[in-house]
């Protein structure tokens, strides 16, 4: 009779593949977001500087992100299409992830980025412009989501580190 399940151990090197590359991604969410963008506001006398600095620091990260989640998304895909069942869940775990990146992405950077060029043709920072409280509740907005991505990274580094 022949085993339908694969033996965990033939597929060991893609594993960790796919833990590397998934503790390498959260790490840099969580290094970015935690200590790189808070470092930049503390050591910094003008606020919008800092601001468009962690903004543009956020950018890449957001694309690095779309380019990590997919891929990691893809392999998932494929480790449980060879019968890795413990890959079902980590799917549903990118897919959160990659949903808080596309919103990110798409709609909150592109959005503050909007607000903030306005308020810096007008002449003033936007935290002084008409919009200051628009531009508020939208980064408050995005902190959540990040914080959403991050914990799901977290929750993703977990569960590939658990015994397979």
């Amino acid at each position: 009779m022949v085993n339908s399940v694969p033996d965990n151990s033939s597929y060991a090197s893609a594993q960790r593949l796919f833990m590397v590359l998934g503790s390498l991604w959260v790490g840099s969410l969580l290094t970015v977001g935690y200590l790189v963008a808070p470092t930049i506001f503390s050591q910094s006398l003008d606020r919008q500087a800092a601001g468009m600095i962690a903004g543009a620091i956020f950018r890449v990260e957001a694309y690095v992100s779309l380019v990590f989640s997919v891929a990691l998304l893809v392999f998932a895909n494929l480790l449980v299409n060879r019968g890795l069942n413990q890959f079902r869940f980590i799917r549903w775990v990118l897919l959160g992830m990659l949903a808080c990146t596309l919103c990110a992405t798409f709609i909150f950077i592109p959005w503050l980025e909007m607000i903030r060029d306005q308020a810096l043709q007008q002449g003033m920072p936007v935290m002084l412009s008409s919009s200051a409280t628009l531009f508020s509740r939208l980064h408050g907005v995005s902190s959540i989501l990040f914080l959403c991505q991050s914990l799901l990274g977290l929750i993703l580094v977990w569960r590939l580190s658990g015994k397979k």
